[in-house]
């Protein structure tokens, strides 16, 4: 029946009634908190490209991880900064490294929270590429093989899930067999299964000090023109071994994520990056927007778009606006 029978604003009328029938549910339990930890900084150092954020060194890392747990935050999510890059990444190797400690300490701090590690050698190489550079490219397959050393020493360390960010192909197989190799079968892998070469990732560069040195990363990273190439490449990580896939960025490829929500049945999550929560920031800043409402609503359509799982640099602001 319609218009006068069909009155659709009937549970729009209050805000008790539209909780009540909302489709689309957040919670402090759908995010992991990525925190940055460097031994380039010996206090909490604020990052300017992303206001609220911080470099941490390891055991205010930790106590960062530890404030996450408590507003009912379940997962952090490291990415770490060497003293020292060479061209290889090998500070990303060491037992003794900036990742390896810091996993460490929070897991002593906190023991039930689940610790999330990236596994990319971009943030350790003096060039910013993700990988070992052979005639000016990345060399894909001498690259997951270090891969998979970095991620087998992250779960010695303690690391509950490593997630590969580097986009080389075959590098969840590789990974998976060096865990399993170790006995570490156990641990998950999330897999940076559809990465775009995005222009959002901006701020993070200065974070992590990544920003590649010469070149760009469009020869492995995917194309952002390029759907159907994401379910390819979801598809193969899931083959190789990937326990959560993830989509990233998280807001403009919200199609990416509705697809491999109904294409796939294994948790799917999305990285709600860098530049999607600067711009949030600096617009609420210079006052042309509600810091929460938009907040919240782009996480909400990153949800309702498919993701049991969204990566946020928002998250303990949103666990304290939800209360």
């Amino acid at each position: 029946m319609a218009f006068p029978h069909d009155r659709y604003r009937r549970l729009r009328r209050t805000e008790a009634l539209r909780r009540l029938v909302a489709e689309t549910r957040l919670s402090p339990a759908d995010f992991v908190y990525p925190i940055f930890v460097s031994e380039l900084v010996s206090q909490p150092t604020p990052i300017t490209a992303m206001p609220g954020i911080h470099n941490y060194p390891v055991k205010a890392a930790a106590q960062e991880a530890a404030r996450a747990f408590k507003l009912g935050i379940p997962a952090v999510i490291l990415f770490g900064t060497p003293k020292q890059k060479d061209a290889t990444g090998s500070a990303a190797l060491k037992r003794d490294g900036v990742i390896q400690q810091a996993v460490q300490e929070i897991k002593s701090l906190t023991p039930e929270i689940c610790v999330v590690t990236d596994v990319c050698m971009c943030e350790y190489t003096d060039h910013g590429h993700c990988g070992v550079i052979k005639d000016g490219a990345v060399d894909n397959d001498a690259t997951i093989e270090l891969l998979a050393l970095q991620a087998v020493s992250h779960a010695k360390a303690g690391a509950d899930i490593v997630a590969p960010s580097d986009m080389m192909d075959g590098r969840v197989a590789a990974i998976r067999r060096g865990l399993d190799e170790e006995g570490l079968e156990e641990r998950a892998i999330m897999s940076y299964a559809a990465k775009y070469c995005s222009a959002f990732y901006g701020p993070f560069r200065e974070a992590a000090g990544s920003a590649p040195q010469f070149g760009n990363r469009r020869g492995y990273q995917m194309d952002p023109p390029n759907a159907r190439e994401a379910l390819k490449e979801i598809a193969a990580d899931i083959e190789e071994g990937a326990d959560i896939v993830m989509v990233k960025p998280a807001l403009a490829y919200l199609d990416i994520i509705s697809k491999a929500k109904d294409e796939f049945d294994v948790p799917l999550a999305a990285f709600n990056v860098s530049g999607e929560y600067s711009m949030v920031k600096l617009a609420a800043r210079e006052g042309i927007a509600d810091e929460k409402r938009l907040t919240l609503e782009i996480v909400t359509a990153i949800k309702r778009a498919g993701a049991d799982i969204i990566i946020s640099y928002h998250a303990p602001e949103i666990a304290e606006w939800l209360g």
